[in-house]
């Protein structure tokens, strides 16, 4: 039984859900495209490129931001077309991933910063306990690059507190979030652990207007609303394993959960297993994304 319903299937492998402008936004890597849906489920094509999108996001004059995962780039959505905002390559080693854009347009991206499906078929389980560690990186509003944050565990989705003074990373591979101060001068600072999910690969995340975080579980069919130290608040069972997570409709009361049957990559592109479920819950969204 499945504590969701299914407002979207045919995707590849979704990512990076945002709710925006009325719609929820959302990548699909396999079909190199960011698109939207209504609360009703009709899609609708916003973008498509040469490389395998990502984490998406928003400057405050509305231009669309988006990850190129292989060029290991963030690329910017003008009234001319598509064209390359930062290049993040120098400091990150592998795949990048997801992004949270705050209200001034700093973003900051997370990466794999290794093989992840070579090393998983390779050594399997083994690697939660054994793999290199990745940057975080920071890409101000106007494209200037540096390094936010070392030494991370497979830095994920991210969100930003309501006050614009935290951020706060899924560190998909430590089982952890981890929280950082913003200062004045965009930089982090006061590291530390948010709350520990045992068994729990944490994923996309997103923040509810009580300071909870909602997180998806890569490892299995769930989305859990988690308090800061690590409390179970709830968990919501859906059709199969839950890789992001988003907050949104009309009220912001909309849990929008983005599932496939696995996260491998020669799987996803070949077949078409990706959804987009959604139930309704009682706090709405917060803060960013």
């Amino acid at each position: 039984m499945t504590d969701t319903a299914i407002l979207l299937d045919g995707l590849h492998f979704g990512e990076g859900p945002r709710w925006h402008e009325g719609r929820l936004w959302f990548s699909d890597f396999y079909a190199h495209a960011v698109k939207s849906m209504d609360e009703l489920g009709e899609v609708r094509i916003e973008l498509t490129l040469d490389d395998q999108p990502s984490g998406i996001g928003w400057l405050p004059d509305g231009r669309l931001l988006v990850v190129a995962m292989k060029e290991r780039a963030v690329k910017r959505l003008d009234p001319a077309g598509l064209v390359l905002h930062a290049d993040i390559s120098h400091l990150t080693a592998h795949l990048c991933n997801d992004m949270v854009v705050d209200a001034g347009g700093s973003a900051w991206v997370g990466n794999f910063g290794f093989d992840l499906d070579g090393e998983l078929r390779e050594r399997g389980a083994d690697v939660i306990s054994n793999h290199p560690t990745a940057n975080l990186v920071r890409i101000d509003a106007d494209g200037t690059v540096c390094l936010a944050a070392a030494d991370m565990h497979f830095p994920n989705g991210s969100v930003i507190t309501a006050d614009g003074r935290t951020l706060i990373v899924a560190e998909t591979l430590a089982s952890s979030l981890t929280a950082f101060t913003i200062n004045a001068d965009k930089s982090l600072s006061d590291r530390r652990v948010w709350a520990t999910v045992d068994n729990v690969a944490p994923d996309g995340i997103c923040l509810n207007e009580e300071g909870h975080i909602w997180v998806a579980n890569a490892l299995a069919p769930e989305v859990i609303l988690i308090a800061e130290g690590g409390e179970v608040i709830r968990q919501i069972q859906t059709s199969q394993p839950c890789y992001a997570c988003m907050l949104g409709g009309a009220d912001g009361k909309t849990l929008f959960a983005v599932t496939a049957a696995s996260s491998d990559g020669v799987l996803a592109a070949e077949k078409k297993t990706g959804k987009i479920e959604a139930v309704r819950v009682d706090r709405s969204r917060a803060g960013w994304p």
